[in-house]
């Protein structure tokens, strides 16, 4: 078993977890009516646009997401929460370095033997969910989860589903489509987005993620026989249709969208080991982009 398998196949408890730990780190975390930004880079910057939305949802603030490198200077928050697993990225410290006595901020992170310690007013560290792959599954899924249970939006059923999606068989033919497309709305956009970027990093596909709704505005075009298209969430009214139309295989999001998640990285690590593929050592990548000074 590779070391993305063991980790994705560990997240139901690593959630369950984090749900349970969550109320330790309130002070910690952003409070309602607070103006917050929540950053990151590759998965995290999706996770983080999943959270953003997920605040704003519940009515608890205003809440942006971006990638570290584009946080915009001349905006004012009350929080600015980073996403970061290893610690150590270039653009995260960067701009908590920069933020340090300006703004109060908090990083969330899998490991405590890290410059983030220093650099972020507040740290939450999340290291039984740390991993030793390259590829990101259970701390960009249980930092969401813990983000999850803080607004009051996390229950025992997400984590039943992650379990089921750890059981169920794979959709038949999915894992030789030649491209996949993944969809979300709201706070499932970003889940969408770290799908495809799953399949690219662990097996070489060729994917796209769109918000549902804008998938009729041109991408739709490249659906066909051979590939697929796969929902986070529910669906808009008769896009499923639209898409059977196509020759393409359509997805549906049965489970809480975090446990499809789940099985996009199952796909992934399946799509690989059918092109032999070894998806503990993604091409051109490293666990920690750290860049010269």
């Amino acid at each position: 078993m590779t070391y993305v398998e063991d980790e994705l196949n560990s997240q139901p408890a690593c959630w369950a977890r984090a749900a349970a730990e969550a109320a330790r780190h309130t002070a910690a975390l952003p409070v309602a009516g607070e103006r917050v930004a929540i950053v990151g880079c590759g998965t995290s910057y999706f996770m983080a646009q999943s959270a953003a939305a997920l605040r704003e949802e519940a009515g608890l603030g205003e809440t942006d997401a971006f990638a570290a490198s584009e946080f915009p200077r001349g905006r004012a928050y009350d929080r600015v929460v980073a996403l970061t697993r290893s610690g150590t990225t270039t653009e995260v410290l960067a701009l908590l370095s920069e933020l340090k006595g300006r703004t109060r901020t908090v990083a969330l992170t899998a490991d405590p033997r890290t410059p983030v310690m220093t650099v972020a007013d507040d740290v939450v560290v999340l290291d039984f969910a740390d991993e030793r792959s390259v590829v990101q599954t259970r701390f960009a899924t249980t930092a969401l989860t813990l983000l999850r249970a803080h607004l009051g939006m996390h229950t025992e059923a997400v984590v039943a589903d992650g379990s089921a999606a750890l059981a169920a068989e794979l959709p038949e033919g999915l894992v030789e489509c030649t491209q996949f497309t993944f969809l979300g709305r709201g706070w499932t956009v970003g889940l969408a987005s770290e799908a495809g970027l799953k399949m690219r990093e662990a097996s070489l596909s060729w994917t796209e993620a769109y918000p549902a709704m804008e998938y009729r505005h041109g991408p739709i075009s490249i659906s066909t026989a051979g590939t697929a298209t796969w929902m986070f969430g529910e669906a808009p009214e008769g896009l499923a249709e639209q898409v059977a139309q196509t020759g393409a295989t359509w997805v549906a999001g049965e489970l809480d969208p975090l446990a499809e998640l789940v099985r996009a990285q199952r796909l992934a690590v399946a799509v690989a080991a059918a092109r032999t593929l070894d998806p503990d050592r993604p091409r051109h990548l490293t666990r920690s982009v750290i860049l010269d000074p």
